[in-house]
C-alpha cells in the first residue's frame, strides 16, 4: 500500500528482507493493519489529522516534511493512521448536504447527490487519478539509479486525498455562500467569482500534488507536475472571455443526475 525500499533496516545480511520482515512490509500487511485502525477510533490521533489539514491550506510543505519523519521512523510514507480519512468522510458528507441544502433539493435528492460525491467525484475520480499517477511515476520518472525503490498504488491514493481535501473545501463550502447571491446570476462578477474559485482549488489539487511526488527522494523531473498550470490558467482566461460559468453548469448537472 505504501512506497517503500525492497532493502532496509530489516534485512538479513546478504540485503534480503527475512520471511518475518517482509511478511510485515507486504502491502497486504500494511493495508490490512490500516483498516483494522478504522474500526478503533480511540487509536486515531484526530488532533494530527486536523494539524494537517489545517497546514494542506497554510503550508502543505510541513505536512509532507512529516512523511519523511514517518519513513525513518515507521519506514512508510504514507499515513498508518485513518483519521486524516475519517475527518475527510465527514466533511464530505456535511459539505455535501449543505449543497443539497443551497441547490433547494429535497431529502432523497441530497442523498443522491452525497452518493454520487463519494462515490464518482471522490472515490471514483480518485482511482482514476491515482492509477495514472501511479503508472506515469513508477514508469517515467522513477531514477536509474534506484531502481530498486517505486511507487505503490496505495501512495498516489493518498496524495490524491491530500490535494483532494483543499478543493473540496473551496468548491463545496466556502462556494456555497456566494451561488445564490452572486455565483449563479448572469452578470460578469458571477462567472468572475465562480471560475476564480475553481481556478484556485483546482490550483491547489496540482500544487498539492507535486509537492506528494516531489517529496519522494527517489523521483526525477517532478515539477513536470506543475505543468498543468498552463492550460488551468489558459481554460481560466478562455471561460471569462466566453462567459463560461463552471459552478452554474455544475449545479445543473447535479440537479440532473438526482432526478
Amino acid at each position: 500500500m505504501l512506497p517503500t525500499t525492497l532493502v532496509n533496516s530489516g534485512s538479513q545480511g546478504n540485503g534480503v528482507l527475512s520471511h518475518r520482515d517482509a511478511a510485515r512490509h507486504t502491502a497486504g500487511a500494511k493495508r490490512y493493519k490500516y483498516l483494522r485502525r478504522l474500526f478503533h477510533f480511540r487509536q486515531m490521533d484526530f488532533e494530527f489529522a486536523l494539524w494537517q489539514m489545517l497546514y494542506l491550506f497554510t503550508s502543505p510543505q510541513r505536512v509532507y516534511r512529516n512523511f519523511h519523519y514517518r519513513k525513518q521512523t515507521k519506514d512508510q510514507w504514507a499515513r498508518d493512521d485513518p483519521a486524516f480519512l475519517v475527518l475527510l468522510s465527514i466533511w464530505l458528507c456535511v459539505s455535501t448536504v449543505g449543497f443539497g441544502f443551497v441547490l433547494d433539493m429535497g431529502f432523497f435528492e441530497t442523498i443522491k447527490l452525497l452518493l454520487w460525491v463519494v462515490f464518482i467525484d471522490c472515490v471514483g475520480v480518485g482511482l482514476l487519478i491515482a492509477t495514472l499517477m501511479w503508472f506515469i511515476s513508477n514508469k517515467y520518472l522513477v531514477k536509474q539509479q534506484n531502481r530498486d525503490y517505486d511507487v505503490e498504488w496505495g501512495y498516489a491514493f493518498d496524495v490524491h486525498l491530500n490535494a483532494f481535501y483543499p478543493l473540496l473545501v473551496i468548491l463545496h463550502f466556502i462556494q456555497l455562500f456566494f451561488i445564490n447571491y452572486v455565483i449563479i446570476s448572469d452578470s460578469v462578477i458571477g462567472y468572475f467569482v465562480g471560475n476564480t474559485l475553481w481556478l484556485i482549488a483546482i490550483g491547489y489539487y496540482i500544487y498539492v500534488t507535486f509537492l506528494g511526488y516531489s517529496a519522494l527522494p527517489f523521483l526525477k523531473n517532478t515539477a513536470i507536475l506543475l505543468y498543468p498550470f498552463a492550460l488551468l490558467i489558459m481554460l481560466y482566461l478562455i471561460s471569462l472571455a466566453c462567459g463560461w460559468n463552471f459552478t452554474k453548469m455544475l449545479c445543473s448537472f447535479y440537479k440532473y443526475r438526482v432526478k
